[in-house]
């Protein structure tokens, strides 16, 4: 089962890239995204497509950018990729969706609160898929997913440079288990 949960990679090195990869497909999470501002990603990502390409949607078959940016929004799909631009208001939201955006990553989803998400997926076309990044963790799945929530991008919840994979493994074991409750 392919979970709804994007694992986002920030500060990861290539030499770390593919067992940071193996122990997150292991764990049940198969969308990675590695950060353009990170030590050398395209080397990361170039590393796990290789190694896990045909397993997970790896960050050069999808874009999760900061901001809505319509021109990036148009490239990404151009190019047959997935985007994922970063919104937080409704106005960002409907120029997203107009320029072909596959779903919304609202960051940080913690500062507009599941009471904002709520509010703001009552006015997008009910098949918007939506992405709450930031501040947003397997203790409170169930209340982003009530309020809203197709699913989850999760940076520093799950990976930090220097993050052994026992504890990688650890922290995607739990937002599993937490996906994995909401979809019994």
């Amino acid at each position: 089962m392919s979970r709804e949960i994007i694992a986002i990679l920030r500060g990861i090195t290539p030499d770390d890239a593919v067992s940071v990869c193996e122990a997150l497909i292991s764990a049940g999470i198969d969308r990675i995204e590695v950060p353009l501002n990170s030590p050398e990603p395209f080397d990361s990502i170039g590393r796990m497509v290789e190694t896990a390409g045909d397993r997970a949607v790896i960050g050069a078959c999808m874009v999760v950018s900061p901001d809505c940016n319509p021109e990036v929004i148009r490239a990404t799909k151009a190019a047959g990729m997935l985007s994922y631009p970063g919104v937080f208001a409704a106005t960002e939201c409907f120029a997203a969706l107009r320029a072909g955006a596959d779903g919304l990553k609202v960051f940080p989803a913690g500062k507009l609160g599941t009471d904002g998400l709520k509010a703001l997926s009552a006015v997008l076309p009910r098949e918007t898929r939506i992405y709450a990044v930031g501040g947003v963790g397997p203790g409170d799945f169930a209340a982003w997913h009530a309020a809203g929530t197709t699913g989850f991008g999760i940076g520093t919840g799950i990976y930090t440079p220097g993050l052994g994979v026992a504890e990688v493994t650890r922290k995607a074991a739990a937002l599993v288990a937490a996906w994995d409750a909401l979809h019994v």
